[in-house]
């Protein structure tokens, strides 16, 4: 009985905590999304993995519910630590990037910043539920549906409340299509969503290359704190758009940004476990639920913001913009663009949006980029 008892002692069983059984609950749910509903299985399957492996008794943290110094998971989260693994995702998703489509039509420009407004409407009531100025700001980043961005600011403006805000940011992120759509369709009439656009011209490699150095610069200039995801996120792009670097464009493309995908969303997981000495866990406590439900808002109110804004330009236009475009002005890329795509055709069946909504969903990333720098000029170290 002796050598049982020792071998019971030895198990990970005595120090499981009733906390870490209701996350793999938690953990059951995101992999069903991810596998069975499909909804960004490449974020949510690491994630729901390191959130499981956080949540058992394997001594990963000290007694403040931090990885302890020292362990392999410590040196992963050193990419998030170092603000490594956001940037380089930013230059994987700008060598994908087409911004040929918002060069073609500029106005659309408009349509992703307006949906930057779900990101300072949810900053202004973040304190109204006991948040910091610095915490709101890391919450309202949600509401760009940028999830290495919501990381790269909440890393440096309230790393407590990185594990919250990087579930919710990537949870919201995967359920775009279910989301946007009752919003859209509560926002437009049946006549709106069937608006045809003009087809867009063609844009050529030397004006691809001119945006994206002016961009890039202008933006470094107005917001220098903005310099790691807007500057990785444009290397991408000119090495996309040079046509003299196939190599790295793929590199860039597929090698890179999947192996920082898995290292990320393994990072974002583990943010999910711990607990302190005084049997507080790290991610199960009021703080979440209070993310989460800010974090709705902010995605719900930067859908509303595109769409409005989109009605608001057809009063003045005689060139009518289908409203449904302008809720992807979130970055979700593409995944918003094929919603306001899927609701189009919806509508119409010949109607086709997808390249009209990837204007506003590029601008979008440098939107939520921008918006990322402002908060980190305003209230970082």
């Amino acid at each position: 009985m002796e050598a049982l008892n020792e071998l019971w002692q030895a198990t990970g069983f005595i120090n499981l905590e009733w906390q870490m059984i209701v996350m793999w609950v938690v953990v059951t749910a995101l992999l069903y999304l991810a596998i069975v509903k499909k909804f960004e299985p490449l974020l949510l399957v690491p994630i729901a993995m390191g959130a499981l492996i956080g949540n058992l008794p394997l001594d990963l943290y000290d007694a403040t519910g931090h990885l302890k110094d020292g362990t392999l998971f410590y040196y992963f989260n050193q990419g998030v630590k170092l603000e490594i693994f956001p940037p380089l995702i930013f230059m994987g998703v700008g060598a994908l990037t087409d911004f040929g489509p918002l060069i073609a039509n500029p106005r659309t420009l408009l349509l992703g910043a307006a949906a930057q407004f779900g990101i300072f409407f949810t900053f202004f009531c973040a304190p109204i539920f006991g948040f910091e100025l610095e915490q709101a700001a890391a919450i309202g980043i949600i509401g760009g549906a940028d999830g290495p961005t919501s990381i790269f600011v909440a890393n440096s403006l309230a790393p407590e409340l990185l594990g919250a805000i990087a579930v919710a940011a990537y949870s919201y992120m995967a359920m775009v299509p279910m989301i946007q759509p009752p919003i859209m369709r509560a926002l437009t009439s049946e006549s709106e969503r069937k608006i045809k656009m003009k087809t867009l011209r063609q844009v050529s490699q030397l004006e691809k290359m001119i945006f994206a150095i002016v961009v890039m610069v202008f933006c470094l200039l107005v917001l220098p704190s903005s310099a790691p995801l807007i500057a990785m996120f444009f290397l991408g792009n000119v090495l996309r758009e040079s046509k003299v670097t196939e190599r790295l464009v793929k590199a860039a493309q597929n090698e890179i940004i999947n192996i920082i995908t898995i290292f990320l969303g393994l990072c974002v997981g583990l943010k999910m476990g711990g607990i302190t000495s005084d049997g507080t866990h790290m991610f199960l406590n009021g703080q979440t639920l209070s993310i989460l439900a800010l974090g709705i808002v902010a995605f719900c109110i930067a859908t509303a913001s595109g769409v409005l804004m989109a009605k608001l330009m057809n009063v003045f236009s005689k060139n009518k913009i289908n409203p449904l475009i302008g809720s992807a002005g979130v970055s979700a890329v593409p995944m918003a663009a094929r919603v306001s795509q899927d609701e189009g055709q919806k509508a119409d069946p010949s109607n086709f949006l997808l390249m009209h909504a990837m204007g506003p969903n590029v601008a979008g990333v440098i939107g939520s980029a921008l918006a990322a720098g402002y908060f980190l000029a305003m209230f970082g170290n």
